[in-house]
């Protein structure tokens, strides 16, 4: 973080599109060799972990879900990957197909046969700049149009990727400064990304304490929690007067959002005379999800489905604190005990069942001071979601002035 605030722009002269110094040339140019991985697991021999298509995530080798195969020493020596082979995978779908990252992994990992590996002379090509290249939107779009669509998935020939692929290429020391301006962006990105997790980490173990009553805060130490069941605390709410309010949607990650700031199509009936209102304050839940704690408390005025139930809370619950009890493993699991149907499939909660539920409680004081703290968390987290789209938006601006030529760097 500290390198991009010292970053000096004032150093970095701007030029036209390409500039005249530098070069233009094919990947097969700048590779020394290519090879497919290997096409099938062997049940003899040691046990080595195998990088698929999975494993490649912006840029980087991913290896939370590594598989394993077993291969013989000798055999396993060829397909041994070696730090800076660029990985690319030549079949997924069309939209997916092309991804491609760096391997740098300390340790011995082999590839598998829908990856393909170019190991680059790197005499000519840097290969943190190459890898950034294919990651462009400039090289996603060069490799889309060379990809044959199938089916239901697309291919890139290596050959035609190898002879077709053309990478601008500034000297060799630009090519490296480059690399390491981006790596800085990375790295940043990443540290927010760990920040994040941890911000995370610390509501969900906040949750569990304050919401079981496991720690108090010292003005409600001795109060006693109640046992209540829900249908004390809510009332279902059936109004179906609503000229002119918006269609609301209950999402896992954002909660109670416009029905249209979803990029999924629209499958809601033309006919909305039986859609329920919500208001604000109101908790909103899935009836045939749940069981998996599909729920929110809506912060909007609108209307939903009548595959939800609206559930209007009392003056003696806080919304926002039951929201957030709703979303605690051992509720969510109250709700599963309480779902009818035969399978998973046709599992619902309807309100009758939903009102039988029995949950402990504090008093409103003591609810208001818990949904605060956990209110907070939620800021700090959202603050560095948006501090992490940002740093992705300027690596985005900066890997198009880079890797064309706009803006040139020092040397």
């Amino acid at each position: 973080m500290k390198q991009l605030q010292e970053f000096n722009w004032k150093e970095i002269p701007r030029v036209g599109l390409v500039p005249a110094d530098w070069a233009c040339k094919p990947l097969g140019k700048i590779c020394r060799a290519s090879q497919y991985g290997i096409n099938s697991s062997s049940d003899r021999g040691e046990r080595y972990p195998i990088l698929k298509m999975n494993n490649l995530q912006d840029g980087k080798v991913q290896i939370e879900d590594l598989d394993y195969i077993n291969l013989e020493v000798e055999e396993c020596e060829k397909y041994l990957l070696k730090r800076n082979d660029l990985l690319v995978n030549r079949t997924n779908s069309y939209e997916l197909v092309g991804k491609t990252a760096l391997f740098e992994l300390p340790g011995e990992y082999v590839f598998a046969s829908y990856l393909v590996r170019f190991r680059l002379n790197e005499d000519i090509a840097c290969p943190n700049y190459v890898n950034y290249y294919f990651n462009s939107h400039r090289g996603k779009y060069l490799l889309q149009v060379l990809a044959t669509k199938g089916v239901s998935q697309a291919n890139i020939n290596p050959t035609i990727l190898k002879g077709q692929f053309f990478i601008h290429l500034p000297p060799l020391p630009e090519q490296r400064k480059i690399a390491q301006i981006l790596a800085t962006w990375d790295e940043a990105i990443a540290l927010t990304e760990r920040r994040i997790e941890a911000a995370r980490q610390r509501k969900k173990g906040l949750m569990q304490r304050l919401l079981t009553g496991r720690v108090r805060f010292p003005e409600f130490e001795g109060e006693e929690w109640q046992e209540i069941q829900l249908g004390k605390v809510f009332t279902e709410r059936r109004e179906q007067s609503h000229e002119g309010l918006p269609l609301l949607s209950v999402t896992a990650d954002e909660g109670i959002i416009h029905r249209d700031e979803l990029d999924r199509r629209d499958t809601s009936s033309a006919d909305k005379s039986k859609y329920l209102r919500v208001h604000k304050g109101d908790i909103v839940y899935n009836t045939m999800r749940m069981w998996q704690g599909r729920s929110g408390v809506s912060s909007l005025e609108g209307i939903v489905s009548p595959a939800y139930t609206v559930c209007k809370p009392k003056p003696s619950v806080d919304s926002d604190f039951v929201g957030y009890l709703f979303q605690l493993p051992s509720v969510v699991y109250l709700f599963r005990r309480y779902s009818q149907g035969l399978v998973s499939d046709t599992w619902n909660l309807k309100f009758k069942h939903f009102a039988g539920i029995r949950v402990r409680i504090p008093k409103i004081e003591e609810q208001r001071c818990i949904a605060a703290v956990l209110q907070a968390c939620d800021r700090e987290i959202e603050l560095l979601i948006q501090k992490r789209d940002a740093l992705q938006r300027q690596k985005k601006g900066l890997m198009q002035q880079l890797l064309r030529g706009r803006v040139r760097v020092k040397v």
